[in-house]
């Protein structure tokens, strides 16, 4: 149970760190994947609400401090977006790698349009509708890319394995 907690820790502070430093080495075109989303929407779809929001906090935490932005911009984002993506999860068949590439990609967008509008509040001048043009939208599908290759991994780094649901109760 321990194992689980620290291994959990541990991987938001890698995400959140790769994140704010060596995710630069992956840049496509002036857009980068969001690699605290990813683990956020991850834990979301296989832990919960509450373990996503936890995740959602640490990730942010880390790059607001690694940022210039405001403390708590991402972490306000990143808990929104970790709920609302493990409420739609549970209601919603999560397994097939399009079903959680979807997901990501609307977290992606929602994580994306709350950002601006925390920015734009504080500060009017910011240009909102473009930056969600030039700057969310291509991000959100670089991210939705990494989807299956991250969630796989994840899968392996926490033992999860699929268990199909017979009739009768049963389990594979």
């Amino acid at each position: 149970m321990i194992r689980k907690q620290v291994l959990w820790f541990l991987t938001v502070m890698i995400a959140a760190l790769v994140q704010t430093t060596w995710v630069e080495q992956i840049r496509l075109m002036d857009v980068v994947p969001d690699l605290t989303l990813l683990v956020v929407v991850y834990f979301a779809m296989t832990e919960g609400e509450e373990r996503a929001m936890y995740s959602g906090l640490i990730g942010g935490i880390i790059q607001d401090i690694a940022s210039n932005y405001t403390l708590g911009h991402h972490v306000l984002c990143y808990v929104v977006v970790g709920y609302a993506a493990a409420r739609i999860s549970a209601r919603m068949m999560t397994e097939h790698p399009a079903a959680k590439a979807i997901l990501v990609f609307c977290a992606g967008i929602a994580f994306g349009i709350l950002s601006i509008a925390v920015a734009y509040v504080q500060d009017p001048s910011v240009p909102a509708f473009n930056a969600i043009v030039a700057r969310v939208v291509p991000s959100t599908f670089y991210t939705a890319l990494f989807t299956p290759i991250l969630f796989f991994a994840m899968d392996r780094l926490f033992k999860r394995r699929k268990q199909w649901k017979l009739t009768g109760g049963l389990t594979l």
